[in-house]
């Protein structure tokens, strides 16, 4: 069964870009990346889910019900963890907490003390004494704390350290084991690779494709920075899988998809003094995805 079914939804704002005809299902159970550039179209797909903005044309189900229709029957059942988070600056934190959970007809206070003991949030200082990360915390908390049949997260981690993000994503993890289905945005790919099943890439508002993350990572790149006492030949690196060669003095750079053995070779043969190998940032992962959507 699917929980979430999006069809041709569509949202524009005069010249300013929306999202167009944006297609994608997400099934029961599953934890669904949904991962484009910033300003791609994320937040609005998923505010338009939310009814919180109304769509131009298309639409969208949760459990099988009209998102805007059943607005409010739909969100009792719903974790939503916005982008941004502002709050009431003068409210406790665990009366800004109290005060959510009283929307949901639910004694949550023994969920809200589990999770702020999970996330080292604490619950008697002033929300305006909070720092970013902090706040996202609460935002977390508040996003949980009626144990949701479905979590939606806006780019969950900004503000959060990594040891915080670390104890989030094993959080995730045993709220999808309970049951929980997870639409997870982002555009860190990383994120989604360690905690996905399928993610939908969105480019300029619209849906380049929708892959099993099996696939993404069968087709992931390596970025690769090579720098050696002299200048390189430019065509040294110009082996299968390599793309995107520049040299700049003693810096080779480029992309490379395939054996990595192959480039460690190469690189064993000259005389180097430093080596870098990354994760390459979104633009360039989805450089071939782009690339194949442009020809």
């Amino acid at each position: 069964m699917n929980v979430i079914e999006i069809k041709n939804l569509t949202k524009t704002y005069g010249k300013a870009r929306g999202i167009t005809d944006i297609n994608f299902n997400v099934e029961e159970g599953e934890i669904f990346g949904f991962i484009g550039p910033n300003g791609a179209g994320k937040s609005t797909t998923i505010r338009t889910l939310l009814s919180l903005i109304y769509p131009t044309s298309g639409s969208a189900t949760i459990f099988g019900k009209d998102c805007i229709k059943f607005a409010p029957e739909i969100k009792k059942e719903i974790g939503y963890l916005p982008s941004e988070v502002f709050y009431y600056d003068n409210m406790k934190v665990k009366d800004l907490l109290k005060y959510s959970a009283s929307f949901y007809k639910k004694d949550c206070s023994k969920r809200i003390k589990e999770l702020a003991d999970i996330m080292d949030l604490d619950l008697n200082k002033k929300i305006d004494d909070l720092s970013l990360g902090n706040k996202k915390k609460v935002g977390i908390v508040q996003g949980l704390l009626h144990e949701p049949k479905l979590i939606i997260l806006d780019e969950p981690t900004s503000g959060l350290d990594p040891l915080m993000q670390q104890k989030f994503f094993e959080l995730l993890e045993e709220e999808n084991k309970k049951g929980a289905t997870i639409l997870f945005s982002s555009h860190i790919l990383s994120e989604v690779q360690r905690l996905c099943n399928r993610v939908a890439i969105i480019k300029e508002g619209k849906i380049v494709t929708v892959e099993k993350i099996s696939t993404l990572k069968e087709n992931n790149y390596k970025k690769f920075k090579v720098e050696t006492k002299v200048p390189l030949d430019q065509n040294y690196f110009q082996i299968d899988g390599v793309s995107n060669l520049t040299g700049k003095g003693n810096v080779t750079s480029f992309l490379f998809r395939g054996d990595i053995n192959a480039v460690l070779r190469k690189v064993a043969e000259i005389e180097i003094t430093n080596l870098w190998i990354e994760e390459p940032d979104l633009e360039e992962i989805f450089l071939h995805y782009y690339e194949k959507e442009a020809k």
